[in-house]
């Protein structure tokens, strides 16, 4: 599963390279691959500790009579299931070894058709994906958010920080259908929803993209919404258009006009950024495509609310029955198994 041979032998070439370095100053090189070392070192550690586990635990089963000591054959049957979701754990770390995986990821939620429904929904979506992140013990940090005017969000825009956080939820983008017995319908007729997520990963200094002034349109506007510690009602907020590609980003959360910009080229350079990746990874275009088409636009999953229960991903065909459980930020089952099926 791990190629273990061939992490050991990985390993063992960095440090080499290391030892013969001779240009100490390139900074921003030597960091990456200690960086690379160390991930290396520490993944072949665990995996070690595993496999010592795993031996000790076997050879303790096959002393120990069942019948006569049910209690240690009982800890000794949990130390194995322990073991086996560890290594499903390093297993999906090595499925994030995307050019980008292991940046912050910035998530997008627009509405579609439907409203004050739609709108509710973006919020309903926003939350969702806030607690799991809080439950990965990441930072979120909201870059912009266009309120509706009855209830809910028509758009909202969020950064996510923490490990290989754009690796969890790059496959996340797609349309999101929701089907419940509707709050706002006095009638309490059942509605659909949809709304949009788009993920991309953030760009830090190792990331090179160049944009001329010459391609972007500038415009300023008064920060929106119901007001609070994140919307400010200021001639602060920033929307930049990237001409040739009719990219738009915007940001409205920092009272400073000159943060929101600083803030809305970052959206934009990391933008443009995830479409150069997908663009490399056209050349895996023949393998993916036999595995399912994951690409923007189409509906990846369906929460439903009423007449039943049950949370499904279209591409994985990964159910659940708990719809409560999956809004309230349980999704790491659909996110390990289409990292399992499209990596």
């Amino acid at each position: 599963m791990f190629e273990k041979k061939n992490i050991e032998k990985e390993l063992k070439s960095l440090e080499e390279t290391l030892e013969k370095e001779t240009d100490w100053n390139d900074y921003e090189n030597i960091n990456k691959k200690l960086k690379k070392k160390n991930y290396l070192s520490s993944f072949i550690k665990s995996l070690n500790n595993l496999e010592k586990n795993f031996l000790d635990t076997l050879e303790l089963i096959e002393i120990t009579e069942e019948s006569s000591n049910p209690q240690l054959f009982l800890e000794l049957e949990n130390d194995l299931i322990s073991t086996e979701k560890k290594i499903s754990i390093l297993y999906l770390e090595t499925l994030m070894s995307g050019k980008a995986d292991n940046k912050n990821a910035l998530l997008e939620i627009h509405s579609g058709a439907g409203g004050v429904e739609s709108q509710d929904w973006v919020e309903m979506l926003f939350r969702m994906y806030s607690r799991w992140a809080e439950s990965k013990k990441f930072s979120l940090i909201l870059i912009d958010q266009s309120i509706g005017e009855e209830a809910g969000l028509k758009a909202v825009t969020l950064k996510i920080e923490g490990e290989n956080a754009y690796g969890w939820l790059k496959l996340e983008t797609g349309v999101h259908r929701l089907v419940r017995i509707s709050p706002f319908d006095s009638q309490s007729r059942r509605h659909t929803s949809f709304a949009s997520v788009f993920c991309y990963p953030e760009i830090d200094n190792s990331v090179n993209i160049n944009i001329a002034e010459k391609d972007l349109r500038i415009d300023t506007y008064r920060a929106s919404g119901a007001g609070g510690q994140h919307v400010n009602k200021t001639d602060s907020a920033v929307r930049i258009t990237h001409l040739p590609s009719n990219i738009s980003v915007q940001c409205q959360n920092s009272r400073s006009q000159h943060r929101n910009k600083t803030l809305a080229m970052e959206m934009l350079k990391s933008k443009l950024y995830e479409i150069e990746i997908k663009k490399e990874e056209e050349e895996n275009k023949k393998n993916r495509s036999e595995k399912g088409n994951i690409s923007w636009g189409n509906q990846i999953r369906s929460y439903v609310m009423q007449p039943y229960t049950m949370v499904k991903d279209h591409r994985t065909n990964t159910e659940v029955s708990d719809v409560s459980s999956v809004l309230d930020g349980d999704i790491e089952k659909f996110l390990e198994s289409q990292l399992t099926k499209f990596s």
